[in-house]
C-alpha cells in the first residue's frame, strides 16, 4: 500500500516519464491500440486555434431512461436534451460497474476496476473505512463467513496514489483542473488534490450527502461535508455545485481546464426542492412515478444548463468538450429503468447501462446517436488524445480512443468489455463478472446458477436465458472473460473451506 505523502513523488515521475516520451521516445497509450483520425482534434482543439477545455458530467444513481432524450415521459430535461441535440447520444453505453466507486476509478484512469482493485463502493470512515493501513497491508481477502459459500476478495480503502487520472495526465499541456461534488475514492490523504486537482469543491470520503440542504448536517454527522462549508442555510447543494462550477469557468476561461462535474444527485437521501416535488406531484406519472426523485434529476439538469449557459457566456462553447453520463444504472425504488431489467448494483441492463452524450463542437454533428458499446474506461484515453498527451508504454490502459465513432470516421477497435464484481451485494446478488461481445452478453456468478447468456439485440430485457441450449457459445465467451481477468490481475473469489449451509426449515 502507498503511503501517506508519496503522491508527490509519484506525480514527480509521471513529469519526468512524460518529459522523456516528449523529447523523442514514442510515448504511446499501453493496451488495445488507439487508431484515431488526430486530425480532427488536437491539442489545438477543433477549430485550430485554441487548446480544447474539458467538462465530464457524472451524474451519481441515474437510470438509462431518466433523460427525456432517453425516453422518460415522466423527467423533464431540456438542457440536457440540448446538449444531445447539438452533440451525439450513445443508447449502448455502459458504466464500469453497477456500483459507484470502481466506475469513478475507472473514469479517472482509463482502467477497469479489476485491474486498479476497487471492484465495490468504497466504505468512508463513519461507515468503518480506514484513513491508512496504520503501517501494514490491508488483508487482500475478506473474514470467512460461513453461512457463504465464497470468501470475497477484500476491497481498498482508497484509489491507490500511483494511478494516472485524467488531471495528473493534463497538467504537463497547462490545464486546470477542478473536481465539484462526489469524489468517493478515498479518505484525506487520498482526495482530489492528492490526484493531480488544483481545486476540490465538495470531494470526501463520502458516498452520499448528509443532507441536500446546508448546512448539510445530520445527528450522524454534525460537521457536513467536511470540503463544502456552508453558505447559504437552505440551499440546495444541486444549486451550490452549479454555483461553484460556472465560478470555475468564469475564472479560469483564458486557459485550458478540465472540470470534473460529479453531482451527488440523483444518489439517496431522496430529497428536493419543495416546489420541484409539487410540480411533479401533480403530474400524471407514468413507469416513472417518484415526484422527489423527478425533482433531484430536474435539478441535475438545471445545473446543466447552467454550465452550458457560462460556457456560451463565455465564448468556450466552440472549443469545449462536454460528456455527460452516470456512474451505475438507476436505483430500483427511486425509478423504473424499463425495458430494462433490474438496477443499481444488479448485473443485468439496469444497474450497467447509462445514459451518455458527448458534445465535441468540430467532432460530432448535431442530433446523431450511436450503438456502438462505449464504458467508463474509454473517456481518459479519448481526452488524453485529444489534449496531446499521452502515457509511457508500459502502463496498460483499457480503454479505447472514441473519436472514429464520435467524427463518424470509423469503428472502435474491440471487440468485447468487461466487469467484476467479486462480492455478495444484499440477499440476491452473488459475485459476478460479465462480458459483453458483439450482442452476446454472459454472466458468470461464483455462488448458485453459474452461468445466464443472453442476446441483447433480441432480448434487451434479458428475459431469456440461453445458456443451456447453447454450451458452446459460453465456452467461448467464459475463456475471454477469463483471459481478460487473468490478464489484469483480477482478485477472484474463492470456496469458503468453513461453508456451512443453513439447515433446511421443515415444510
Amino acid at each position: 500500500m502507498k503511503r501517506k505523502g508519496t503522491w508527490q513523488t509519484t506525480r514527480r515521475r509521471f513529469l519526468r516519464t512524460l518529459a522523456c516520451a516528449a523529447g523523442g521516445a514514442a510515448a504511446t497509450l499501453a493496451g488495445p491500440a488507439i487508431r484515431a483520425a488526430d486530425a480532427a482534434a488536437s491539442a489545438g482543439g477543433a477549430n485550430g486555434k485554441k487548446p480544447l477545455n474539458f467538462i465530464i458530467i457524472l451524474v451519481d444513481d441515474m437510470g438509462w431512461t431518466d433523460l427525456t432524450c432517453f425516453g422518460s415521459k415522466y423527467y423533464e430535461t431540456p438542457n440536457i436534451d440540448r446538449l444531445a441535440a447539438g452533440g451525439m447520444k450513445f443508447t449502448n453505453a455502459y458504466a464500469a460497474c453497477a456500483v459507484c466507486s470502481p466506475t469513478r476509478a475507472a473514469v479517472m484512469t482509463g482502467r477497469y476496476p479489476a485491474r486498479v482493485g476497487i471492484t465495490d463502493w468504497i466504505r468512508a470512515r463513519f461507515q468503518g473505512g480506514k484513513a491508512s493501513a496504520d503501517g501494514g497491508k490491508l488483508p487482500e481477502y475478506e473474514q470467512p463467513r460461513p453461512s457463504k459459500k465464497i470468501i470475497c476478495p477484500r476491497n481498498p480503502f482508497w484509489m491507490e496514489l500511483d494511478e494516472v487520472t485524467i488531471a495528473e495526465a493534463l497538467k504537463p499541456a497547462g490545464y486546470t483542473s477542478c473536481h465539484i461534488g462526489k469524489w468517493h475514492l478515498g479518505p484525506d490523504d487520498y482526495y482530489p488534490p492528492a490526484q493531480g486537482f488544483d481545486y476540490n469543491i465538495g470531494g470526501c470520503d463520502f458516498g452520499q450527502p448528509p443532507s441536500y440542504f446546508d448546512p448539510y448536517r445530520t445527528k450522524r454527522l454534525p460537521k457536513g461535508i467536511p470540503t463544502l462549508p456552508p453558505r447559504k442555510e437552505g440551499e440546495y447543494l444541486t444549486d451550490r455545485e452549479a454555483d461553484e462550477a460556472v465560478a470555475f469557468i468564469r475564472k479560469h476561461r483564458a486557459k485550458p481546464f478540465f472540470l470534473y462535474m460529479a453531482p451527488y444527485a440523483v444518489h439517496t437521501p431522496l430529497q428536493s426542492k419543495k416546489d420541484l416535488q409539487e410540480k411533479y406531484k401533480a403530474k400524471p406519472p407514468t413507469n416513472q412515478k417518484n415526484a422527489t426523485y423527478a425533482g433531484m434529476v430536474q435539478s441535475v439538469d438545471e445545473s446543466t444548463g447552467k454550465i452550458l449557459a457560462a460556457l456560451d457566456d463565455c465564448r468556450l462553447a466552440d472549443n469545449t468538450v462536454v460528456i455527460f453520463t452516470s456512474d451505475n444504472g438507476g436505483l430500483l425504488g427511486a425509478t423504473n429503468n424499463a425495458p430494462l431489467r433490474s438496477g443499481k448494483g444488479y448485473p443485468y441492463e439496469g444497474g450497467i447501462r447509462v445514459p451518455l452524450i458527448v458534445n465535441w463542437p468540430g467532432v460530432t454533428k448535431a442530433g446523431t446517436a450511436s450503438d456502438t458499446p462505449i464504458t467508463s474506461v474509454d473517456y481518459f484515453p479519448t481526452i488524453c488524445r485529444a489534449a496531446g498527451v499521452s502515457l509511457a508504454a508500459g502502463r496498460a490502459i483499457d480503454g479505447v480512443d472514441l473519436r472514429p465513432v464520435l467524427g463518424g470516421t470509423g469503428k472502435l477497435n474491440r471487440d468485447a468489455i468487461y466487469w467484476h464484481f467479486p462480492h455478495y451485494r444484499h440477499r440476491d446478488v452473488p459475485p459476478y463478472s460479465i462480458i459483453r461481445a458483439g450482442d452476446w452478453k454472459l454472466i458468470k456468478r461464483y455462488d448458485g446458477r453459474q452461468f445466464e447468456l443472453f442476446n441483447l439485440a433480441d432480448d434487451l430485457s434479458e428475459t431469456t436465458d440461453l445458456a443451456d441450449k447453447m454450451p458452446e457459445k459460453v465456452k467461448e465467451l467464459d475463456a475471454k472473460l477469463t483471459a481478460f481477468l487473468t490478464e489484469a490481475g483480477a482478485k477472484l473469489p474463492k470456496p469458503n473451506p468453513n461453508y456451512k449451509p443453513a439447515p433446511k426449515k421443515p415444510r
